[in-house]
């Protein structure tokens, strides 16, 4: 394998499948308001664990948050006697709002994102007039993740691949035999994750998932969302390379790069934004923070008229 990264990720894949190192454990916690999975995966030796795209509850028509499905990982990571080392999210995500800051303070743990998301609240900070108190470094993370980088939960190996396309700060993370993907790939049933936002790219995301899917075929796949595809009645956020080579609808193997940018480009098109885009942007290009209180000690979330 040319790709030094992805020989890496694929040989930490393969340890655990042959015993020769210890496999994570997952516990997943669905949002059906944004269709959102979030997830929790540890170490079950040393109990350490991470936690992968949380969400804030916000309803939108009254601008009033709850954090009623973040308090549910509480109590499991709680009730497991885990140890929280990580808060990590895969992107600046468009459709719900993170958690993490609130799930730090009742868990701890670093907060991390891939480095790339400088470009995003860049871009982002510009549409949103942010002004010049809106860092644009990453600071608000603690750890900015590049391509390749290693870290550990607990025992378990991990590894990050930077995915981009879909946002340019898309991260994957592959922890032990588990891959976290974020918005790249949804199961095969439903394809593949739109590319039309700010720094969005069809060809670059076919690219990202081409690299995901040349891991070993038994690598288990753990999705940000899902929205059921036509047929099915359940909700699903687990699948495996394997099955995404074989059949995911937009991406199999032999769909060319042309091919897929064509249908992507073609479908993204007659996509409306997403419900929560205005108040997801903006409040986790700041890591999960809302905008400061103004002079009256209330917080506010702007919509650029005719902007986006």
């Amino acid at each position: 394998m040319s790709d030094p990264v992805l020989a890496a990720a694929a040989a930490q894949i393969q340890d655990v499948e042959q015993g020769r190192a210890p496999a994570p454990m997952v516990r997943t916690f669905f949002d059906e308001q944004t269709f959102t999975a979030s997830h929790v995966v540890h170490d079950p030796e040393t109990r350490e664990a991470a936690i992968i795209d949380s969400v804030l509850e916000y309803e939108a028509a009254s601008g009033r948050t709850r954090h009623s499905e973040a308090q549910r990982i509480v109590d499991y990571v709680r009730a497991e006697g885990l140890h929280v080392r990580w808060q990590l999210e895969t992107h600046a995500h468009a459709d719900h709002l993170s958690a993490a800051p609130w799930l730090q303070q009742q868990l701890g743990g670093r907060l991390g994102i891939g480095a790339e998301i400088v470009r995003v609240q860049d871009v982002f900070g510009k549409i949103f007039n942010a002004g010049t108190d809106f860092a644009r470094d990453g600071s608000q993370f603690d750890q900015l993740f590049h391509d390749g980088d290693r870290f550990t939960v607990g025992r378990i190996e991990a590894i990050a691949l930077h995915v981009p396309g879909h946002t340019p700060a898309d991260m994957a993370f592959i922890i032990g035999n588990a891959a976290f993907i974020g918005d790249t790939l949804f199961m095969p049933d439903y394809g593949t994750a739109r590319a039309d936002f700010p720094g969005g790219d069809a060809r670059q995301l076919y690219r990202s998932i081409r690299r995901l899917l040349s891991l070993p075929d038994e690598t288990r796949l753990f999705l940000c969302h899902d929205y059921k595809a036509p047929g099915r009645d359940h909700f699903a956020w687990q699948t495996t390379i394997g099955a995404e080579r074989q059949t995911n609808v937009h991406v199999h193997d032999g769909v060319t790069e042309d091919a897929f940018a064509a249908m992507r480009t073609a479908r993204d098109a007659t996509l409306s934004l997403p419900n929560l885009i205005m108040p997801s942007v903006q409040v986790n290009m700041r890591g999960g923070r809302l905008p400061e209180p103004e002079s009256n000690g209330t917080r506010y979330i702007k919509i650029p008229i005719d902007t986006l």
